[in-house]
């Protein structure tokens, strides 16, 4: 159901990764054996995570999902059980210890086909039934954005992005650690044309949460990363357009959300720049977006 990617579980490496592919058959058919679940076809192409299609005791379509212990998807069963199906995938049952989720069957369908504007237009109307108070076990999206501005303050005046640029995702950044309500709003943090699916019981549900207590005008970002090579010609006007339809469907605040994506798309740099081999393609892209909503 989370199509966030092209590439399977085994496309990420590591020790932990290996091991955990290793033994993912074995816990697949526990796992299909403890909950009397019967397989009904092939695993979804996933990002970062095995589903399966099952049907339960009572022959109830429904989808296995297994994934690693990873910081960004521990929580997404409270995030889950909290929305209790309201704008997204309904959860039946979790492991959390096991990184096993229970769900409702959607439709292999998303938003990838649809006019970018009115996918926008989708995804930002689930955001009011979404945004809902944070459970009070969730981490707090202040923590990753002091971090990220830590380390962007930490940057060469030589590193690949406008130093105008660094100064103010660094400022703002701040304003957001000491501002009270950049927390305590349930956010998904990844909703975007590839994670909302159909559905029978409403046209459209979320599906795969990386939740934080957060702001809700944080969500916006990742509506401006995706489907990228439709912009071609005219990011400038292609995110500005994007922006603006998320930004009036969900009633946010424009400044707001747009101080939040030039803090996320600099976090962005930052961890392409951290990276072994860092991704030219995603720093352009993100600087791009910064400067487009700002234009």
């Amino acid at each position: 159901m989370d199509r966030g990617g092209p590439a399977g579980p085994a496309g990420a490496d590591g020790p932990d990764r290996a091991a955990w592919l290793d033994a993912l058959p074995r816990l697949v058919r526990d796992l299909l054996a403890e909950w009397r679940l019967t397989s009904d076809g092939e695993p979804v192409p996933g990002r970062r995570a095995l589903v399966l299609p099952v049907r339960d005791a009572d022959d109830r379509a429904a989808v296995l999902k297994v994934h690693p212990r990873e910081e960004e998807s521990e929580h997404e069963h409270l995030a889950l059980q909290h929305w209790h199906g309201d704008g997204a995938a309904l959860l039946l049952r979790a492991d959390p210890r096991r990184g096993a989720l229970l769900l409702e069957r959607l439709h292999p369908v998303d938003l990838t086909d649809h006019w970018d504007l009115e996918a926008c237009e989708v995804v930002a109307g689930l955001y009011a039934r979404l945004h809902v108070p944070a459970p009070p076990q969730l981490r707090l999206l202040t923590t990753h954005v002091e971090r990220w501005t830590e380390a962007l303050a930490d940057l060469p005046r030589d590193a690949p992005v406008p130093h105008r640029m660094v100064e103010q995702a660094v400022a703002l950044g701040r304003g957001f650690v000491a501002d009270p309500a950049s927390t305590g709003t349930l956010v998904h943090t990844d909703l975007h044309y590839g994670t909302v699916l159909a559905a029978d019981r409403e046209p459209w549900l979320a599906v795969g949460p990386k939740p934080l207590s957060g702001d809700p005008h944080y969500e916006v970002a990742p509506l401006l990363l995706h489907r990228w090579d439709e912009l071609d010609g005219d990011v400038r006007g292609g995110v500005r357009r994007r922006f603006h339809a998320a930004v009036d469907a969900a009633g946010l605040d424009e400044d707001r959300a747009r101080d939040w994506v030039v803090v996320r798309m600099l976090g962005d740099v930052v961890r392409a720049l951290a990276a072994h081999r860092p991704d030219g393609d995603r720093i352009t892209r993100c600087v791009s977006i910064a400067k487009a909503v700002q234009d």
